[in-house]
């Protein structure tokens, strides 16, 4: 395929997160992606305000029904089936709007780089893919609860709730940060010395924080984790735990 793929970090939820380099690629595009997911409305919402506050250049914008993963099988096959089935959505779309090439643009809930498949996905279609980077929900969430990623010259292991509940703490790392977890992995780990800082829908107006020691803090973090689903359907979370060293 001829056209250039841009995959544009926008941040976990603000559309003020926006950098300005973020804003020039948007601009430059001739052809704008918005995937719709059924189950989370408010994520393809946040990139119509984003485009209609940024995107000043003309440019096609096509919204489309994401695939949807199937569940019943391994883990790793059926998300290789879901990118296979997302890349043929791409490749229908590019080909029906851009059929001479051009530039491609793609929003990206926090960064393309970090746990996301946006990268994977656009090397099944040998598409030619730039990155523009964005503010990851990792980022929002220190910010939000002052606090550094690491302890003085400690290590940080960044992990998923699936992986945390598999493996258990990692060996050597002092501090945790949880990504894409089902919910409450966190329980899973001994909590003796352990303080975590828990952020849900970051960077939203209905954006919750939780910060404490682990043993105190679980009960709050689970309440205020299904008091937003119940609230909107879903919930994004993300969070950072510190052991306590001797």
């Amino acid at each position: 395929m001829s056209a250039r793929l841009n995959l544009i970090g926008i941040g976990s939820g603000n559309p003020a997160h926006l950098t300005l380099a973020a804003i020039d690629t948007l601009n430059r595009a001739d052809l704008i992606l918005v995937p719709r997911k059924e189950d989370k409305p408010a994520l393809a919402d946040l990139r119509r305000e984003i485009l209609a506050r940024h995107l000043k250049a003309p440019a096609k914008i096509v919204e489309f029904d994401l695939p949807k993963r199937g569940g019943d099988g391994d883990y790793l096959a059926d998300v290789a089936l879901w990118h296979d089935a997302i890349a043929a959505r791409w490749a229908e779309l590019i080909a029906a709007h851009l059929p001479k090439g051009g530039e491609v643009a793609l929003l990206v809930w926090g960064d393309p780089s970090l746990y996301d498949s946006s990268l994977r996905i656009a090397a099944r279609l040998g598409l030619k893919a730039r990155v523009e980077p964005g503010i990851t929900s990792l980022q929002v969430l220190t910010a939000a609860h002052c606090v550094p990623l690491n302890g003085l010259g400690g290590a940080v292991w960044l992990t998923t709730g699936r992986r945390l509940r598999a493996d258990g703490w990692p060996a050597g790392a002092e501090s945790v940060a949880v990504m894409l977890d089902a919910g409450g992995a966190f329980q899973s780990v001994d909590p003796a010395g352990v303080t975590i800082w828990w952020g849900g829908c970051l960077g939203m107006a209905e954006q919750r924080l939780v910060s404490g020691k682990l043993s105190l803090a679980s009960a709050e973090i689970i309440e205020a984790r299904r008091a937003l689903k119940a609230q909107l359907g879903w919930v994004m979370d993300i969070y950072l735990m510190r052991r306590e060293t001797p």
